[in-house]
Parts: structure tokens; C-alpha cells; sequence
């Protein structure tokens, strides 16, 4: 049984751009997961360790027949594939791959919990997943992203749209 699950995706080394291109590429390339649809892409601020580059943000819905755990072991093969090292908490990264929803599910396990636990507190997750979401109130939430948006401050927005995508679910991406 399939299940849709959304992803949220940032960089902030080298080329962000194609590091982003080149993990929705790879997360579609895998077995039991399909590319949905895809964000526009944001630049934001850093969030938690603050002496670094702005992010690219974005995020994606997948549809997998993956389980919420396998789904997370692919994200992190993914990161891995594409240098991400974890050094800081919050630092600086090639990509990170955050598991943000898994259908209407709720999951609690030491190193996996959906939805993801900042979801509702982070302008650059809300606003790209805003972009692809299709349902009103959130799964493990009891109100709509617009609702949680509204709630932050604008200083902790801080999300500038920086173009979208137009890469073809289903082609390669980074031949766009």
C-alpha cells in the first residue's frame, strides 16, 4: 500500500541548486519511492547555529510504499551519497532531508518522529510545504499550515522566494 509522505529539503555548500536537484533525482531513482511534486525554492536564513550561508529550501511529496523507517534510511543514504557530513547541530550542509509527514500517520521512535517536531515552528519547512500540500489541517497538528505561518513573527520568516523549479517529476532533474 502506498502511502504520501513529504520531505523537506535545504543546502547551503557548494551549489545548492544542484545539490537539491540532484537528491529529488536521487530519492526518485530509488525503489519504492516516486517523485509527486516539488516546491518552488526558497533562500532563507539559517536557523539554530547562525554563523553560516543562507539555505536553499524547498520541499517534496512522494508517494512510497516504503515504511516510515526505510523511508528515513533512504533520505540518509541520499544525504550521505551526496557528502553531507554532521558535524554542528543545525550546521552548515550539502543537503538534509527531513522526513516532515508520513500520510496521516504519527510516529515516536528515538531517531524517527512524524510529523517532524519543528514542522509547525519553521517558516522555510511551512512555506514550501504550503506550496505542494494538499489537505487543510496537518496530520498531528490540530490547525492548517496558514494557521502556524500566522503564528510566527515575520523577523522569524525570514523566506524569500528564489525561483522555481520547473523540474519534470519523473526526467532528470538536473538536466533542467
Amino acid at each position: 500500500m502506498s502511502v504520501t509522505a513529504y520531505l523537506g529539503l535545504g543546502s547551503n555548500q557548494g551549489d545548492r541548486a544542484e545539490n537539491l536537484r540532484q537528491a529529488i533525482r536521487k530519492l526518485d531513482g530509488q525503489a519504492g519511492i516516486r517523485v509527486l511534486r516539488v516546491s518552488p525554492v526558497y533562500e532563507t536564513e539559517p536557523f539554530g547555529y547562525v554563523e553560516q550561508e543562507a539555505f536553499l529550501n524547498m520541499a517534496v511529496a512522494v508517494e512510497t510504499d516504503l515504511s516510515p523507517e526505510q523511508l528515513l534510511e533512504t533520505a540518509l543514504a541520499v544525504e550521505r551519497e551526496l557528502g553531507r557530513v554532521r558535524t554542528i547541530r543545525w550546521g552548515p550542509r550539502t543537503i538534509d532531508i527531513d522526513l516532515l509527514l508520513y500520510g496521516t500517520s504519527s510516529v515516536s521512535l528515538e531517531h524517527l518522529v512524524i510529523p517532524h517536531p519543528g514542522l509547525s515552528l519553521r517558516a522555510f519547512v511551512l512555506v514550501p510545504l504550503r506550496d505542494i500540500w494538499e489537505g487543510g489541517v496537518l496530520p498531528g497538528h490540530d490547525q492548517t499550515i496558514d494557521h502556524y505561518l500566522s503564528l510566527l513573527a515575520e523577523d522569524q520568516k525570514g523566506v524569500r522566494e528564489w525561483g522555481a523549479t520547473n523540474w519534470e517529476i519523473g526526467s532528470d532533474p538536473s538536466a533542467s
